[in-house]
């Protein structure tokens, strides 16, 4: 099975094999959001999925 090249683009592994993925729905609408939102939704987030998908999905064993 290929790999989802869109969705691979979208997430770094780190060099323990964690993968860490940008926080969704931060590109508009920031000019009422709080400093400290914005700030939040900059950060990576950790994403959790199971070997098996990981392997399936994004071709990362």
């Amino acid at each position: 099975m290929k790999t989802k090249k869109i969705f691979s683009k979208r997430l770094k592994v780190s060099k323990n094999g964690k993968i860490t993925v940008r926080v969704p729905g931060q590109n508009h609408f920031n000019a009422k959001e709080s400093s400290s939102g914005r700030m939040a939704r900059k950060r990576k987030v950790a994403l959790n999925i199971s070997k098996r998908t990981r392997a399936k999905e994004i071709g990362i064993k």
